[in-house]
């Protein structure tokens, strides 16, 4: 099987640094408008860095593309024509449907996904969605060869958006989060690097007993909070200076701007 990505930033580079762990990197061949980023990505990984993205997607299987939703356009306007109906393209492309997606590159056939940054570690949590012409074992394949950076789930296209809003900007959150948690053990007496240690374990080790219990987080949350304890103060706290509110608020605006960048 053979793999493409065109584009090797942030979020490509780490989904094919995952998928080069798990199958043959000579066989993923790889390009970027850095010539620098994507020459260093192949020498890293074994992948093949590929001079254009025409020469990147000849022969692949699976093609990723793995650029800003405002570059689309540019991309499929050079390989469209060197598309073949057999290869099948994902996008990880915030908020652009696959309608739009194939009015880009008529030949193609599409599966949408949105990963998150914990690809870099094999903890993503991936969404994807395809198109009717996609058949079932190529869909299969697809999310395949993502769980290789974490958990892969499909959805109906209707909730990328979400999905986008939730796991596609949640870590970013959650790293707001560690760190205000790690300034206040520093505010309370704790060596920064300490402080960030425990913060983010903290959170990890929550997660993993929300997955893992399956117990709705408020059930999780109540059996710490003992009557009069430290943690339902600290909790009041939070629901005075509105927490759940800007969660909330956070999610709602990066859906929307998600949204917005389908149009």
């Amino acid at each position: 099987m053979k793999i493409a990505c065109i584009g090797t930033g942030a979020m490509g580079g780490a989904i094919m640094r995952a998928v080069c762990r798990k199958y043959n990197a000579g066989d993923i061949t790889v390009t970027d408008k850095n010539t620098e980023t994507g020459k260093k990505f192949a020498e890293e990984t074994g992948a093949v860095f590929a001079g254009s993205n025409e020469e990147a997607i000849k022969g692949a299987d699976y093609i990723f593309i793995a650029v800003k939703p405002q570059f689309l356009k540019d991309v499929f306007d050079e390989i469209k024509d060197k598309i073949t109906g057999k290869q099948v393209v994902i996008s990880m492309a915030a908020g652009v449907k696959i309608e739009k997606l194939e009015s880009f590159a008529p030949k193609a056939r599409f599966i949408r996904m949105m990963p998150n940054v914990c690809a870099q570690i094999g903890e993503a949590m991936t969404a994807v969605t395809s198109g009717a012409s996609v058949t079932a074992e190529e869909f299969e394949e697809a999310k395949k060869i993502l769980s290789a950076a974490g958990k892969v789930e499909a959805v109906p296209e209707k909730l990328m958006d979400c999905v986008t809003a939730v796991s596609g900007s949640g870590p970013a959150f959650v790293f707001m989060f560690i760190e205000a948690l790690a300034d206040a053990a520093v505010r309370c007496g704790m060596p920064r690097s300490q402080a960030y240690t425990y913060a983010a374990q903290t959170v990890k080790g929550s997660a993993a007993l929300v997955l893992e219990t399956k117990n709705h987080p408020a059930v999780l949350k109540d059996s710490v909070c003992s009557p009069a304890g430290t943690t339902i103060e600290g909790v009041s706290a939070l629901e005075s200076n509105g927490l759940r509110n800007a969660v909330i608020q956070a999610v709602t605006a990066a859906y929307e701007k998600s949204v917005n960048l389908g149009k």
